[in-house]
């Protein structure tokens, strides 16, 4: 406990917060003579216009692309798991016990109030162009590619969770645990939030451009459901560019204008 007139010690994590801030302008005076970068102004390296607010210009991320899903739930059989289960192999995650474990898709069940309809779909990060993660982040972990991809920088995550709490969709996990047995194309780490990356490690990898997808998509076309279709929205010929033109589709909260990167059909 500090005595009157003594100045306050900052905390440990607000110290590595500010540390962590990169490309910050301002200071703030934490005690005598200690001044240290203001977390407020943190934000994510080499600012990328071309890829929007918050947009970061990393090998890989290409600014005229705009990478995305559209998946259809009239095609999303309910009780299927296959999208669930590749993610996790893909990226080497851990089978969750319980409800506050990781997970970066999760298969929701809904219903329509006014018909009954019942649906089945998964819920995964959004990669919205307008990333309330992003705009929460006092460290500048959270970051948007110039691609559209939004993605945590484990490095810069204090483990805050002021972005789990500003995602409208829940689609951040904490992780809790020591992180053993780790895949080498999707570092984790204790104490760090993480979510889908639209399996940035292929695109990055050039995967993408002969024709690849993500793990989620590949398992559900494998399924033979095809209710997942991954591909660059930004490309008129590309085949999710055009059935987002062609067939009605909606983003979860449309409301809030946050511009996800994945569209449904059939809700």
């Amino acid at each position: 406990m500090n005595t009157p007139g003594t100045p306050s010690r900052p905390s440990r994590r607000a110290f590595l917060g500010a540390a962590a801030a990169t490309g910050a302008t301002g200071a703030v005076l934490l005690a005598p003579g200690i001044q240290l970068v203001e977390v407020a102004q943190a934000a994510a390296p080499n600012a990328a216009s071309a890829g929007g607010p918050g947009a970061t210009a990393l090998p890989g991320a290409n600014p005229r692309v705009r990478w995305g899903l559209l998946i259809d739930t009239t095609k999303c059989a309910p009780g299927c798991t296959d999208c669930v289960s590749a993610c996790r192999t893909e990226h080497g995650l851990p089978e969750p016990k319980r409800r506050t474990d990781v997970q970066w898709i999760r298969k929701i069940e809904i219903k329509a109030i006014d018909t009954g309809r019942q649906g089945s779909l998964p819920v995964m990060c959004q990669h919205c162009a307008k990333p309330p993660c992003v705009d929460v982040c006092p460290t500048g972990a959270s970051f948007k590619r110039a691609d559209g991809v939004v993605l945590v920088d484990r490095h810069l995550c204090i483990g805050c969770r002021y972005c789990m709490m500003a995602c409208p969709y829940k689609a951040r996990s904490f992780v809790h645990e020591p992180v053993t047995d780790q895949k080498p194309d999707a570092p984790r780490g204790m104490g760090c939030v993480e979510s889908c990356t639209l399996c940035v490690h292929r695109i990055d990898a050039g995967h993408m451009a002969g024709g690849g997808s993500t793990a989620c998509a590949e398992a559900c076309t494998k399924a033979g459901h095809g209710a997942i279709l991954f591909g660059d929205l930004n490309d008129p010929h590309s085949e999710i560019s055009r059935r987002v033109k062609e067939i009605r589709s909606t983003v979860l909260r449309a409301d809030l204008r946050v511009e996800p990167g994945v569209h449904y059909l059939g809700l």
